[in-house]
């Protein structure tokens, strides 16, 4: 029974961390993919300080275990970076809507 309880956590521990994992690397992959101007228009730090912010927060992410101190920094490092600067960067660059979309446009 106890085997079975700790195989269980075992599995939801590793899914948390793949899942966290996958944060971090999009969250890299899409600052790379956006023009260092855009950051600057976005009233955001640099792309090269978010690019460095990411890179630390993956390679921790791959190396820790997701329920550690330096885990849970580099998910919220990610994280910080898809809910504040990706939508920042998105209505900057012209990507990024109102929610008012319509087939031709906004309405």
């Amino acid at each position: 029974m106890l085997s079975s309880i700790s195989s269980v956590q075992g599995v939801v521990v590793m899914v948390l961390g793949l899942l966290a994992l996958g944060a971090e690397v999009f969250a890299l992959v899409d600052a790379l993919r956006h023009r260092p101007d855009a950051f600057i228009a976005a009233g955001k730090r640099t792309k090269n300080f978010w690019l460095l912010v990411l890179g630390v927060a993956t390679a921790v992410g791959f190396v820790t275990n997701v329920l550690s101190m330096f885990g849970v920094i580099a998910f919220v490092a990610a994280a910080v970076y898809l809910a504040d600067v990706r939508p920042a960067l998105a209505q900057v660059s012209g990507r990024g809507g109102s929610g008012r979309q319509g087939p031709y446009g906004p309405w």
